[in-house]
Protein backbone atom coordinates (compact mmCIF):
# COMPACT_ATOMS: atom_id res chain seq x y z
CA UNK A 1 0.00 0.00 0.00
CA UNK A 2 2.84 2.14 1.16
CA UNK A 3 4.80 2.19 -2.27
CA UNK A 4 1.63 2.13 -4.15
CA UNK A 5 1.06 5.49 -2.33
CA UNK A 6 3.60 6.95 -0.15
CA UNK A 7 0.83 9.80 0.97
CA UNK A 8 -1.35 7.18 2.43
CA UNK A 9 -1.51 8.01 6.12
CA UNK A 10 -1.52 5.14 8.78
CA UNK A 11 -5.02 5.80 10.01
CA UNK A 12 -5.76 5.16 5.88
CA UNK A 13 -3.94 1.96 6.02
CA UNK A 14 -5.36 0.58 9.18
CA UNK A 15 -9.38 0.92 7.34
CA UNK A 16 -7.63 -0.79 4.30
CA UNK A 17 -6.29 -3.43 6.82
CA UNK A 18 -9.86 -3.79 8.08
CA UNK A 19 -11.61 -3.40 5.04
CA UNK A 20 -9.05 -6.33 3.40
CA UNK A 21 -10.30 -9.59 4.72
CA UNK A 22 -9.12 -12.08 2.10
CA UNK A 23 -5.75 -10.45 3.05
CA UNK A 24 -6.03 -9.80 6.38
CA UNK A 25 -8.30 -12.27 7.59
CA UNK A 26 -9.79 -12.09 11.30
CA UNK A 27 -8.59 -8.91 11.74
CA UNK A 28 -10.98 -6.48 12.99
CA UNK A 29 -8.88 -3.87 14.51
CA UNK A 30 -4.97 -2.69 15.00
CA UNK A 31 -3.70 0.40 16.45
CA UNK A 32 -1.52 2.81 14.46
CA UNK A 33 1.75 2.07 17.00
CA UNK A 34 1.69 -1.13 15.24
CA UNK A 35 1.18 -0.57 11.84
CA UNK A 36 4.30 2.33 12.26
CA UNK A 37 6.25 -0.38 13.94
CA UNK A 38 5.53 -3.42 11.48
CA UNK A 39 6.24 -0.61 8.39
CA UNK A 40 9.59 -0.01 10.23
CA UNK A 41 10.38 -3.65 10.40
CA UNK A 42 9.30 -3.80 7.03
CA UNK A 43 12.27 -0.92 5.78
CA UNK A 44 9.83 2.21 5.45
CA UNK A 45 9.44 5.09 7.41
CA UNK A 46 8.77 8.96 7.35
CA UNK A 47 10.49 11.17 4.58
CA UNK A 48 10.91 14.75 3.80
CA UNK A 49 8.49 15.38 0.26
CA UNK A 50 9.98 16.11 -2.52
CA UNK A 51 8.01 17.87 -5.49
CA UNK A 52 8.66 16.76 -9.18
CA UNK A 53 7.83 18.36 -12.14
CA UNK A 54 6.44 16.21 -14.74
CA UNK A 55 8.62 17.26 -17.58
CA UNK A 56 11.84 18.22 -15.41
CA UNK A 57 13.59 15.10 -17.68
CA UNK A 58 11.75 14.80 -20.96
CA UNK A 59 13.40 14.35 -24.10
CA UNK A 60 12.70 17.69 -25.14
CA UNK A 61 14.23 19.83 -21.96
CA UNK A 62 17.28 17.16 -22.00
CA UNK A 63 17.99 17.91 -25.61
CA UNK A 64 17.66 22.10 -24.73
CA UNK A 65 20.04 21.46 -21.78
CA UNK A 66 22.39 19.80 -24.18
CA UNK A 67 22.08 22.86 -26.65
CA UNK A 68 23.37 24.99 -23.65
CA UNK A 69 26.10 23.68 -22.54
CA UNK A 70 27.01 23.71 -26.83
CA UNK A 71 26.73 27.86 -26.29
CA UNK A 72 28.45 28.24 -23.23
CA UNK A 73 31.25 26.66 -24.71
CA UNK A 74 31.43 28.94 -27.60
CA UNK A 75 31.72 31.60 -25.21
CA UNK A 76 34.48 29.99 -23.57
CA UNK A 77 36.37 29.95 -26.76
CA UNK A 78 36.07 33.34 -28.21
CA UNK A 79 38.72 35.72 -26.46
CA UNK A 80 36.61 38.41 -25.26
CA UNK A 81 36.86 38.44 -21.64
CA UNK A 82 33.28 37.96 -19.95
CA UNK A 83 31.29 37.57 -17.16
CA UNK A 84 28.84 34.90 -16.10
CA UNK A 85 25.95 36.51 -14.07
CA UNK A 86 23.03 33.48 -13.02
CA UNK A 87 20.02 35.36 -12.60
CA UNK A 88 16.59 33.05 -11.17
CA UNK A 89 13.75 33.67 -8.97
CA UNK A 90 12.71 31.39 -5.94
CA UNK A 91 9.44 31.35 -4.27
CA UNK A 92 8.24 30.29 -0.95
CA UNK A 93 4.80 29.21 -0.81
CA UNK A 94 3.14 30.34 2.12
CA UNK A 95 0.16 27.55 2.24
CA UNK A 96 0.74 24.81 4.69
CA UNK A 97 0.94 21.07 3.03
CA UNK A 98 1.94 18.17 4.22
CA UNK A 99 6.29 17.71 3.54
CA UNK A 100 6.61 14.46 5.20
CA UNK A 101 5.51 10.73 3.46
CA UNK A 102 6.58 7.00 3.90
CA UNK A 103 8.56 4.64 1.39
CA UNK A 104 11.31 2.41 1.60
CA UNK A 105 14.20 2.97 3.58
CA UNK A 106 17.26 4.23 1.20
CA UNK A 107 14.08 5.96 -1.33
CA UNK A 108 12.55 9.19 -1.29
CA UNK A 109 9.29 10.00 -0.73
CA UNK A 110 8.20 11.69 -3.63
CA UNK A 111 4.89 12.89 -5.30
CA UNK A 112 4.56 14.45 -9.06
CA UNK A 113 2.36 17.57 -8.85
CA UNK A 114 0.87 20.15 -11.77
CA UNK A 115 2.30 23.10 -9.46
CA UNK A 116 2.15 24.95 -6.42
CA UNK A 117 -0.92 26.73 -4.95
CA UNK A 118 -1.31 29.31 -2.34
CA UNK A 119 0.50 32.95 -2.02
CA UNK A 120 3.87 33.21 -2.91
CA UNK A 121 7.00 35.46 -1.51
CA UNK A 122 9.38 35.65 -4.63
CA UNK A 123 12.92 36.62 -4.66
CA UNK A 124 14.95 37.40 -7.49
CA UNK A 125 18.55 37.34 -7.29
CA UNK A 126 21.64 37.38 -9.41
CA UNK A 127 25.03 35.86 -8.95
CA UNK A 128 28.59 35.44 -10.36
CA UNK A 129 32.19 34.35 -9.13
CA UNK A 130 32.18 37.60 -6.96
CA UNK A 131 29.13 36.85 -4.68
CA UNK A 132 25.57 37.97 -4.65
CA UNK A 133 25.15 41.05 -6.76
CA UNK A 134 21.67 41.97 -6.10
CA UNK A 135 18.92 40.65 -4.87
CA UNK A 136 14.70 41.66 -4.59
CA UNK A 137 12.34 39.96 -3.19
CA UNK A 138 8.32 40.63 -3.88
CA UNK A 139 4.99 39.59 -2.66
CA UNK A 140 3.70 37.20 -5.18
CA UNK A 141 4.99 35.77 -8.20
CA UNK A 142 7.97 37.42 -10.19
CA UNK A 143 6.49 39.07 -14.17
CA UNK A 144 7.52 41.36 -16.34
CA UNK A 145 7.14 44.60 -14.40
CA UNK A 146 9.36 43.13 -11.34
CA UNK A 147 11.99 41.66 -13.83
CA UNK A 148 12.63 45.10 -15.53
CA UNK A 149 12.19 46.39 -12.18
CA UNK A 150 15.68 44.14 -11.23
CA UNK A 151 17.47 43.99 -14.12
CA UNK A 152 17.52 47.95 -14.21
CA UNK A 153 18.67 47.47 -10.41
CA UNK A 154 21.41 44.69 -11.33
CA UNK A 155 22.90 47.46 -14.76
CA UNK A 156 23.31 50.20 -11.88
CA UNK A 157 25.47 47.63 -10.24
CA UNK A 158 27.06 46.52 -12.66
CA UNK A 159 28.53 49.75 -14.82
CA UNK A 160 29.31 52.91 -12.96
CA UNK A 161 27.62 55.94 -14.25
CA UNK A 162 30.23 57.49 -16.08
CA UNK A 163 30.70 54.17 -18.01
CA UNK A 164 26.96 53.72 -19.30
CA UNK A 165 26.84 53.58 -22.77
CA UNK A 166 30.87 53.44 -23.42
CA UNK A 167 32.32 50.67 -25.60
CA UNK A 168 36.28 50.43 -25.54
CA UNK A 169 38.66 47.59 -26.09
CA UNK A 170 39.30 45.43 -22.40
CA UNK A 171 35.83 46.02 -21.25
CA UNK A 172 33.67 43.34 -19.62
CA UNK A 173 30.79 41.61 -21.23
CA UNK A 174 28.32 40.39 -19.03
CA UNK A 175 26.47 37.27 -19.73
CA UNK A 176 23.06 36.42 -18.16
CA UNK A 177 22.40 33.21 -17.63
CA UNK A 178 19.01 32.39 -16.76
CA UNK A 179 16.16 29.63 -17.36
CA UNK A 180 13.29 29.67 -19.70
CA UNK A 181 10.33 31.29 -17.72
CA UNK A 182 8.03 32.58 -20.31
CA UNK A 183 8.10 36.28 -18.79
CA UNK A 184 12.07 35.98 -19.46
CA UNK A 185 10.41 36.55 -23.30
CA UNK A 186 8.88 39.19 -23.08
CA UNK A 187 9.00 42.20 -25.85
CA UNK A 188 10.38 44.76 -23.00
CA UNK A 189 12.86 42.13 -21.06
Amino acid sequence: MVVANNAIRLHEIREAVIADQGTFRNIYNVSLTTIDRILRRNHMAMKQLYRVPFQRNSDVVMEARCQYVERIMELEVEGAHHVFIYVDEAGFNLSKVRRRRRNLIGYKATITVPGQRGANITICAAISNDGVLCQIPAIGPYNTECLIRFLNALHERLIPPEERGLLRPGMSLFVIIWDNVAFHHSRVV
